[in-house]
């Protein structure tokens, strides 16, 4: 399985991006999907999850009401629709792809519970 992210870039405080995550050699509909971010010198964290299937989503205190994160089975891939960024946003974004959870609707927020991984693409927020 092969997790291949897009969409970072400089923008502005106040701008919004949207990134992409295309998921390649697996079954999309398979998967807990999220997406972390490591600004440089901390540790990875969460900043948002959807369940198997879309039944279910949550995010990070942080970027509550700002972020957006969604599915599309039909294309293999999950978006991070950024909205409202502000310089604390910066940071490398990771998309994350797990193939178990304890139930259909759960939310996986710790990085030892996904099992691939994306490259990582650069969102730097400039104020």
């Amino acid at each position: 399985v092969q997790l291949v992210e897009s969409g970072g870039g400089l923008v502005q405080a106040g701008g919004s991006l949207r990134l992409s995550c295309a998921v390649f050699g697996g079954t999309f509909s398979r998967y807990w999907l999220g997406w972390f971010r490591q600004a440089p010198g901390n540790e990875r964290v969460f900043v948002a999850g959807i369940a198997r299937r879309d039944v279910n989503s949550d995010y990070a205190d942080s970027v509550k009401g700002r972020f957006t994160i969604s599915g599309d089975t039909a294309k293999n891939t999950v978006y991070l629709q950024m909205n409202s960024l502000k310089p604390e946003d910066t940071a490398v974004y990771y998309c994350a792809a797990a193939e178990q959870a304890l139930f259909h609707s759960t939310i996986l927020k710790k990085t030892v519970e996904y099992d691939y991984w994306g490259q990582g693409t650069q969102v730097t927020v400039s104020s």
